[in-house]
């Protein structure tokens, strides 16, 4: 990906940081819809397989529930078709069948297709080889952004949707709708979990 390409994704991804009201309603939106029963708005239905499998992989269930449990994979699915824009979704469609290729070339078939620990390979190959999204403050990166890659950012919004859905904000972390008085001088051990935002 050239320089300019990689800035202007960028800039769609900080564009998507401030869109929190739209964020909200697709997360209520997903958490309606059947798992059996859901046709993909803008990916295809081997995109759709993709995104989900990467997904439940990252986040798989155990203790707590998985991506696929509180439908990340929709969420992703639904911020593709209305937040991002023309050039975007093209650069998303993209990367998916350049990543299938990469697979192909290198485990002899596409990544749903592949045995759970080539896929294992394959996510730990683009772990190392995708860039870090820089630190911020107050939501404004400080410094150079370095290009992420799609990996990167399909992971970053499926921690996104995962930890911004219901049954997690209020049912894994720690959950106060009506937050009480402020205790400013607490030991780190009586904390417990993260707190939802």
């Amino acid at each position: 990906m050239d320089r300019r390409k990689a800035l202007k994704f960028t800039g769609s991804m900080a564009a998507l940081a401030v869109s929190g009201p739209s964020l909200l309603s697709l997360l209520q939106s997903c958490k309606n819809e059947a798992r059996m029963d859901w046709q993909p708005i803008f990916l295809t239905i081997d995109e759709a397989a993709f995104v989900s499998k990467i997904v439940d992989m990252i986040l798989p269930r155990t203790d707590t529930p998985g991506a696929l449990d509180v439908k990340t994979d929709i969420f992703i699915d639904k911020v593709y078709a209305n937040l991002y824009d023309a050039d975007a979704q093209e650069h998303v469609r993209n990367e998916i069948e350049k990543f299938n290729q990469d697979c192909i070339s290198d485990f002899g078939d596409s990544f749903v297709n592949l045995s759970e620990s080539d896929q294992i390979k394959v996510l730990q190959k683009a772990e190392e080889n995708s860039g870090q999204f820089g630190s911020g403050v107050w939501g404004t990166t400080v410094g150079k952004p370095e290009p992420v890659g799609f990996y990167r950012s399909l992971k970053s919004t499926a921690l996104w949707g995962y930890f911004t859905s219901q049954e997690i904000g209020e049912n894994v972390l720690s959950y106060d709708p009506i937050p009480g008085g402020y205790n400013g001088c607490i030991p780190l051990s009586e904390v417990g979990n993260k707190w939802s935002l």
